[in-house]
């Protein structure tokens, strides 16, 4: 059972997740977070007394929400169809398993990773377990694929997933446009399958 320190905290990263949804970057605060999760500005401050500990909380609950969706999509699935529920999941393409309203969320983080060392570490890690993970699941899915070109195709789904997702939140376009972009990671897969020769460049998702 969570104690009361853990349950205020959950509830001011909610707040802080509340208001980046809601009213974006420019007027995140900490006056704004308390109102979000409905108590003072100092319990925050106690809890979270530098703002990039509040940030650092939210980007692992973010990826916790992730592992958890993803979690519950994969299970008893096998074989081909487990690479297919992971793409479609972050295309919100998986029936019955939305992927999580986040984006602004995610771009506020991106935003302040620029001037922040630790919320760019945390992020990064985060794509970077996920390329990983994608990685073996493309290898097993595919052995005729050189594991070097299995990372480079993760390398490329997450550059699209995020891309496609971000033009979505920050310039408007339309969310249909994953459909487009989750068919180019079939005809990248197909092209890479068509030309299996390794890659000579082992680090995609080296830093």
């Amino acid at each position: 059972m969570p104690n009361e320190k853990s349950t205020k905290s959950a509830e001011i990263i909610e707040g802080a997740f509340a208001v980046l949804l809601r009213e974006g970057l420019a007027t995140l605060s900490y006056d704004r977070i308390a109102s979000g999760a409905n108590v003072s500005r100092q319990l925050v401050r106690y809890y979270f007394p530098e703002p990039d500990d509040l940030m650092l909380a939210l980007a692992d609950r973010l990826a916790e929400t992730y592992r958890e969706a993803l979690t519950n999509g994969l299970a008893g699935i096998s074989g081909p169809d487990r690479l297919k529920v992971f793409f479609d999941f972050y295309f919100d393409l998986l029936e019955g398993q939305a992927k999580p309203r986040d984006d602004q969320a995610y771009d506020a983080l991106f935003s302040l990773a620029a001037g922040s060392a630790p919320i760019r570490d945390n992020l990064r890690g985060q794509y970077s377990l996920l390329g990983l993970t994608l990685t073996h699941e493309i290898r097993s899915c595919y052995p005729d694929i050189p594991m070097a070109s299995c990372a480079e195709i993760s390398y490329l789904f997450v550059t699209i997933m995020y891309g496609h997702w971000k033009m979505v939140a920050t310039l408007g376009l339309s969310e249909d446009h994953k459909h487009i972009a989750r068919r180019s990671i079939d005809r990248i897969i197909a092209s890479y399958r068509a030309l299996p020769e390794p890659s000579n460049d082992q680090s995609a998702w080296k830093t």
